[in-house]
């Protein structure tokens, strides 16, 4: 086998802030494929180069800009964007505006997915990533391609297939709601903690007053039995807060029980794969899309999001030409129509 690399790098200026990004682009032939799923996706891809194995050649199917996060798919017509008059006339200026702007947001989907691109450490998450950032840019105008669209979730929901692979239907389901019970009980345990803080300011609001040396000693003793009270009352409240902890360590253990029989493993702490900081790509997912509601979190979603893209190109015959064309867009909207139970 070949250990060359399988890229040759290319220099392509962003038309939206003027970086200039260098991109890896696959050289002919750097891997093959074994066949097709039903659905078109490539099985079997073995590179020449065995280093490359852990990649999905679908990680470099879009170029991102290093800069602002300007997305698109790397191809001819990317690469010599500034020889195409239609795209420097007709959508640079609004795209440019709209991607700014929504970069500029407090809250920004873009930077949020942007900063988590990650290619060495998390390859498939970032060829996701990477396709979630061109979908938000190719949606920024009213002259969208809904067939670029749905190639790019069709995509989308691949990778998510070879995420998957192997694991039960169930699993990342089950995966969902174990984060999400994970998180509720941090936010418990964050909360009981939070009143042990305030607990002890009120202790130490009580105990001033008695430490203070210009409050005369006569009224100090007036009010001693009405601090043996404070007293008796927060020592109960300590001892509750004793016993909320040991109920909080019983939640945890009965958590680390709960993923063991759901998910038939003793590795709880693999389970979960880390993503950054998250406790994984798919909580990370879930908080992207609390923002921007376009964005799938597993293979299904991606292909519901695919086919209904497709039909709408389909229908508005724009991007699709007749004859062999729209017999293929026809059976893929059969196939993945198929595949979501949308029968």
């Amino acid at each position: 086998m070949s250990s060359e690399t399988p890229f040759y790098l290319a220099k392509v200026e962003c038309p939206i802030c003027k970086t200039i990004n260098e991109f890896e682009t696959i050289k002919v032939g750097a891997y093959t494929e074994g066949g097709r799923d039903t659905d078109f996706c490539p099985t079997g891809i073995t590179w020449r180069n065995p280093r490359y194995q852990a990649y999905n050649p679908l990680l470099y199917f879009t170029a991102a800009c290093a800069n602002c996060f300007y997305t698109r798919e790397y191809n001819k017509e990317f690469k010599e964007w500034k020889e195409n008059s239609y795209f420097k006339t007709y959508r640079q200026k609004v795209i440019k505006e709209l991607h700014l702007n929504l970069l500029g947001e407090g809250d920004s989907v873009i930077k949020k997915i942007g900063e988590k691109l990650d290619a060495n450490r998390y390859p498939n998450e970032t060829a996701i990533l990477k396709l979630l950032l061109a979908i938000i840019d190719e949606s920024l105008t009213d002259k969208l391609s809904h067939l670029d669209l749905g190639r790019f979730y069709l995509r989308i929901g691949w990778l998510f297939r070879e995420m998957e692979s192997g694991e039960n239907p169930n699993r990342q389901s089950i995966k969902g709601y174990l984060i999400d019970v994970d998180k509720k009980i941090n936010i418990l345990k964050s909360s009981l903690d939070e009143v042990s803080i305030k607990l002890h300011e009120v202790d130490r609001s009580i105990s001033q007053q008695f430490e203070d040396d210009k409050i005369a000693a006569e009224l100090k003793s007036i009010l001693f039995p009405i601090k043996d009270k404070y007293d008796s009352e927060l020592s109960s409240f300590k001892e509750l807060l004793t016993l909320l902890d040991g109920k909080i360590d019983s939640l945890e253990s009965i958590n680390q029980e709960h993923k063991k029989a759901a998910l038939g493993s003793n590795d709880t702490d693999g389970i979960l794969p880390a993503f950054h900081d998250y406790r994984s790509f798919f909580e990370f997912l879930t908080e992207v899309k609390s923002k921007w509601g376009e964005t799938p979190l597993n293979e299904k979603e991606a292909l519901e999001k695919a086919v209904n893209f497709y039909k709408m190109a389909f229908k508005d015959g724009r991007d699709i030409a007749q004859g062999n064309q729209q017999i293929q867009a026809s059976y893929l909207i059969a196939e993945l129509s198929r595949r979501i139970g949308d029968y």
